[in-house]
C-alpha cells in the first residue's frame, strides 16, 4: 500500500510550496531565449532567459500568472521586453485547466507544478532572494496574491494587475505588494477587489503600493513599467 507524507500534503492544501531559494545550481544554465521547462506534457511552464547573465551572480526572478482562459503567450508580450532590458528571469506557469486550481477548488495540481518549475529554475540559476516576485493578471492576480502571501517568507514582491480575490489560510513573511486596477473594470469592480484588499493588507502591516488607472479590465503597458520599477528597485535593509 502506498504511503504519503501527510505533512507535505497538509502544506500543499494550505498553499505552501516546498521550494526555497538559496541553493547553488547543480545543472548547466540554459542559454538566452525561450525554453519549455519539461515539467508537463501539455501547457508546460515557459522560462525566458535574458542575454549576458553572469555565472554565479544572483539573478532576479519574476513569476507571472495568466488570467482565466489564458496562457503564457497571452501575458508574455507585456513583460518580455522588461526581462530582456533589465536582465531578469521570467517564469510563466500555465494552469492545467482553463483557470488556476485555487480559483475552482483549492490548491492542487497547479501548485505542485509551480513548485516543480521553481525547483527546475533554481537548479540552473542562482536566484536573488531579494528579488523573487509573483505577479498575475485577473484570476492570475488572485492566484499570485494568495500564493504570494502564503509563501511570503521567500517571495519578496507580489504584483497584482486587476486581481479579484485573495484566499490566504496561512500568512508568512512580509513581501512588498503592488496592486493596480482599472477604474472602469467591468469584470472585477475596484470597489470590491483592489480597494478593500489594499485597506486590509495595510491594516495587517504590509508595505502596499496601489495604482488606480483610467481603463477597463486589461493589462496596461504603462502600468507594467511602473510595476517593474517597483520590482527592480534595490532592496532596502531592514
Amino acid at each position: 500500500m502506498a504511503t504519503f507524507d501527510t505533512s507535505i500534503l497538509g502544506d500543499l492544501l494550505l498553499g505552501r510550496l516546498s521550494f526555497r531559494p538559496g541553493n547553488l545550481p547543480d545543472k548547466q544554465a540554459l542559454p538566452a531565449g525561450r525554453h519549455n521547462l519539461g515539467i508537463a506534457s501539455e501547457r508546460d511552464a515557459v522560462l525566458i532567459v535574458p542575454d549576458d547573465l553572469q555565472p554565479g551572480v544572483p539573478v532576479a526572478l519574476l513569476v507571472m500568472f495568466h488570467g482565466a482562459g489564458g496562457s503564457a503567450d497571452k501575458v508574455l508580450p507585456f513583460l518580455i521586453k522588461h526581462a530582456r532590458q533589465h536582465g531578469f528571469l521570467l517564469l510563466l506557469p500555465q494552469s492545467q485547466f482553463p483557470t488556476w486550481d485555487l480559483v475552482v477548488g483549492g490548491n492542487g495540481p497547479d501548485l505542485e507544478r509551480l513548485d516543480k518549475a521553481l525547483h527546475e529554475v533554481a537548479s540552473r540559476f542562482y536566484i536573488d532572494p531579494s528579488h523573487l516576485g509573483f505577479a498575475g493578471f485577473s484570476d492570475g492576480g488572485s492566484y499570485a496574491l494568495s500564493v504570494g502571501l502564503t509563501n511570503g517568507d521567500f517571495v519578496s514582491h507580489v504584483i497584482i494587475f486587476s486581481g479579484g480575490f485573495m484566499s490566504v489560510l496561512q500568512q508568512n513573511g512580509a513581501p512588498r505588494i503592488f496592486i493596480a486596477h482599472g477604474l472602469e473594470d467591468e469584470q472585477l469592480s475596484i470597489e470590491t477587489s483592489a480597494r478593500p484588499h489594499v485597506t486590509k493588507l495595510k491594516a495587517a502591516g504590509y508595505d502596499v503600493t496601489s495604482l488606480e488607472f483610467k481603463g477597463p479590465h486589461r493589462i496596461e503597458p504603462a502600468v507594467v513599467s511602473v510595476a517593474m520599477d517597483f520590482f527592480l528597485k534595490p532592496a532596502t535593509p531592514h
